[in-house]
């Protein structure tokens, strides 16, 4: 049996250190000697406590002299008793430091049972809370004898008194004990109120009584007694019976307990009491009438009011992942760990480049007041304090000074950083230390976090994971010179997603124009992958079939805006809290709204392919998007102005900048220098339009992302994947001369819906007549082909050529 528990208990810890966590947990035995310790330090403190009330006024000299071995106490706990007691309750809080006992002995008792000692926290602070509100109080009324509040009771007492007076500060205690009284032993005045009208109606119904057998008051006890028995009697059959029997004395029992409704008494008591009195039973039947009445009005009112929480208490809320409910998130042994553990400080390497730092500055008759190095995966944070006078421009400029001095990589220096009174000089790492992706999901920072998407990027030169939530950039930016880490930061980004939400949560549009970086995706198109319903591949390769993806992503924003109207929420967070919790009806078009992460990498190469045609749908998408859930990561080399224009660029201000290889093209990515000093190899810069984060990007290789792939691809999953709405072009291809034997059958309720709205589109069609949007679209080119209503118009409703329903009747009668 011994071997088997060290066994599981070896096993869970292999488990934690795999997963990269450590426990700070206490083993059972641990805290089994904890428990007892404290218990037993609490019957001490009693013991001490109950003597110093005894022997205190003995004591008090010897307790000043505890290094004399000769002095005697008579504390029943000696010396240590004598000054414990002395020190908490004369020196701190009175009598109401016996609460330390209690509180010591129940810690104690919960790590004994193993019981979680969370559930304490109420219990340590409302205690302390009264052992501070005694010491005052006795230290208010007790001034004679200062071992009932304390010397802490003493002197808060005439702090108080000095400032708000002996009345000002009763008004405080009595504040006190109102707060304790209502949130501590939840005394209301409602329950005051009825609990006097409780007593009220008990005496009320006893001198009612007593009229009615004024000589018979041994018989009345006699039938109360025998009514005790009867009520044992019934416990019984309750138990041991058939549920014929049970039924007829429910039924005998029942009209006195309808009686005896409005009188807050023993139930078995009064049946026989209210048979005996028959002349209390028209006033009591008539008090039971009205109070039925009332509470059967207020049921009523509760029951429209709260149609929607009287579903979720019935249903419970909706839950979006149900479709899956098997779903297992990837575990994080799929991940390799390549860093042998932390990072290794090299105190010669540090020693000998703050030298150099220091000196270098001095040649140039600069002094440093103070220097401080931290210690980052690949660079180490120099920070110096010159001395006063020295102007921060002049430091600014001995950058290339200072790399020639170091014979380092790239030279970063950050004059002042923002948030210190320092400058910092950022020095690369001989051997720098590779970043794990395991290390980084399996950080407590990013299994915590408490965001809608987050993206786990990194470490930072404090060695800190960076979790940054992708739902509030709301766009990113990626760019960086070629092999420098973008398309590595792209898998850390979507890894980081897998990891954290659900399938039903969030769905992925990848462009890939490369064919090779993305397609390890494939995998998993069912779970989390959208594409348009007449393609075959989820991963977008064809430049050409990018435009009718980023159109259709249009459409479904304005789908999405419609259903927000519609719900009167402002954004998909909210909708989604609406939906769940049963306030929207699906009947009406409403669904849940998943997250659209639309990702491209080599966006340069779609512009030069594909132009503007590409450039208005990325706008839009820019612009209008962050609301409704769609957010954009787009990967360049050089986002300049002929690549991403001013407008996409100025809604990009997240921003991720990778290795460049002149200060222009920093300026061009981050609107500052510094790119340009990185070292490369997933080194990079990280802006949210303020201040510049350095960060050292987690590498994922290929055969993890495919391992990760592969556990999601085995589950269950969609039928299909995520369907965006179908794009119908300017030349959507059809044909004016269609067939009316062709038409959808709802082709003349669409038209009367369309003239009588006067608005051609296809969201109209899909509200009213309850469709999908590709019925509604094929529609909506019927309704063209036959002329009533104009050609597309781009984002503008198309024109209705008919003006009314006569026209439109008119219209018909001449087709028949």
């Amino acid at each position: 049996m011994a071997k088997s528990t060290k066994k599981e208990t070896l096993d869970k810890k292999n488990e934690a250190e795999s997963k990269g966590i450590r426990s700070w947990k206490l083993s059972k035995q641990h805290r089994i000697v904890l428990g007892f310790l404290l218990v037993l330090f609490s019957i001490a403190l009693f013991v001490a406590f109950v003597s110093f009330f005894i022997y205190g006024q003995i004591d008090q000299s010897a307790v000043t002299e505890l290094s004399n071995r000769k002095e005697i106490v008579q504390n029943w706990l000696g010396k240590f008793g004598a000054y414990l007691s002395d020190f908490i309750i004369y020196r701190g809080f009175g009598i109401a430091s016996f609460l330390f006992v209690r509180l010591f002995f129940l810690t104690g008792m919960y790590l004994i049972l193993d019981l979680s000692i969370m559930k304490l926290k109420g219990v340590w602070f409302w205690d302390l809370f009264v052992i501070i509100i005694l010491s005052v109080l006795f230290g208010f009324f007790a001034t004679s004898l200062p071992e009932l509040g304390g010397t802490i009771g003493y002197e808060l007492n005439l702090f108080f008194q000095d400032y708000i007076g002996k009345t000002g500060t009763l008004l405080i205690l009595v504040f006190g004990l109102i707060i304790y009284i209502i949130f501590k032993l939840q005394v209301s005045p409602e329950k005051v109120q009825s609990f006097f009208e409780k007593t009220k109606n008990e005496i009320k119904e006893d001198l009612t009584k007593s009229p009615v057998l004024p000589s018979n008051d041994s018989a009345y006890n006699l039938e109360e007694f025998a009514v005790e028995e009867q009520d044992e009697e019934l416990d019984e059959i309750h138990l041991k019976t058939t549920g014929s029997q049970f039924e007829i004395n429910k039924e005998a029992l029942k009209p006195t307990i309808s009686n005896s409704s409005q009188i807050n008494l023993e139930p078995t008591l009064k049946p026989i009491s209210m048979e005996v009195t028959p002349m209390a039973e028209p006033e009591v039947s008539h008090i039971k009438e009205e109070a039925f009445v009332i509470e059967k009005a207020i049921e009523e009112d509760i029951i429209e009011d709260n149609l929607a929480s009287r579903l979720v208490s019935d249903f419970g809320l909706f839950d979006p992942t149900l479709d899956l409910s098997n779903y297992k998130y990837p575990t994080i042994d799929l991940l390799k760990e390549y860093s042998t553990g932390g990072i290794t400080i090299n105190q010669e390497e540090l020693e000998e480049n703050k030298n150099r730092i220091v000196d270098t500055l001095r040649n140039y008759k600069i002094e440093i007041a103070q220097i401080k190095a931290t210690v980052g995966p690949s660079v180490t944070l120099y920070e110096i304090v010159p001395e006063a006078g020295i102007r921060i421009s002049k430091i600014k400029s001995l950058e290339d000074d200072i790399a020639l001095s170091l014979s380092a990589l790239g030279i970063r220096i950050i004059a002042p950083i923002p948030g210190k009174g320092t400058i910092g000089i950022e020095v690369p790492n001989k051997n720098p230390t590779m970043v794990s992706m395991k290390s980084v999901i399996g950080s407590a920072k990013f299994q915590e976090a408490e965001m809608e998407l987050p993206i786990a990027l990194g470490k930072t030169i404090s060695n800190e994971t960076f979790v940054v939530d992708l739902a509030k950039m709301p766009h990113l930016l990626m760019a960086g010179a070629t092999g420098q880490g973008k398309s590595v930061g792209l898998n850390a980004v979507l890894t980081s997603l897998l990891y954290k939400k659900h399938p039903a949560e969030v769905k992925f549009v990848l462009v890939d124009p490369k064919k090779v970086e993305l397609t390890l995706f494939n995998k998993i198109e069912r779970h989390y992958l959208a594409k348009l319903p007449d393609t075959e591949d989820a991963i977008i390769t064809d430049n050409a079939k990018v435009v009718a993806t980023l159109n259709s992503l249009c459409v479904e924003m304005d789908n999405r805006y419609s259903l927000l109207k519609d719900a009167m929420v402002r954004n998909i967070k909210e909708y989604n809290d609406k939906f769940k919790a049963r306030k929207l009806n699906p009947e009406n078009g409403h669904r849940f709204l998943p997250y659209i992460v639309l990702v491209v990498d080599e966006f340069a190469d779609l512009i030069m392919t594909a132009g503007k045609e590409v450039e208005v749908p990325i706008a839009r998408l820019a612009q209008l998007a962050r609301a409704i859930g769609i957010h954009l990561i787009i990967a360049t080399q050089r986002p300049s102005v002929n690549v991403i224009t001013g407008l996409i660029k100025a809604n990009f201000p997240a921003r991720i900048a990778f290795r460049v290889t002149s200060k222009i093209d920093s300026r061009t990515i981050l609107d500052t220098a510094g790119a340009d000093q990185l070292i490369g190899r997933g080194d990079m810069l990280y802006t949210n339009g303020n201040d510049v984060v350095r960060v050292q990007c987690a590498f994922v290789d290929t055969p993890e992302v495919e391992k990760i792939t592969e556990f999601i691809g085995s589950q269950k999953a969609y039928s299909t994947a995520y369907l965006l709405p179908e794009f119908i072009g300017e030349d959507g291809g059809i044909s004016l001369e269609m067939d009316i034997s062709d038409r959808d059958t709802l082709f003349r309720e669409a038209a009367e819906v369309i003239v009588n709205a006067q608005q051609g589109s296809a969201s109209l069609l899909q509200r009213k007549l309850k469709l999908g949007y590709n019925r509604a679209g094929r529609l909506i080119d019927q309704l063209e082909a036959a002329g009533i209503v104009g050609p597309f118009e781009g984002s503008k409703a198309r024109s209705v050529n008919i003006q009314d329903m006569t026209g439109l009747d008119q219209f018909f009668s001449n087709e028949s």
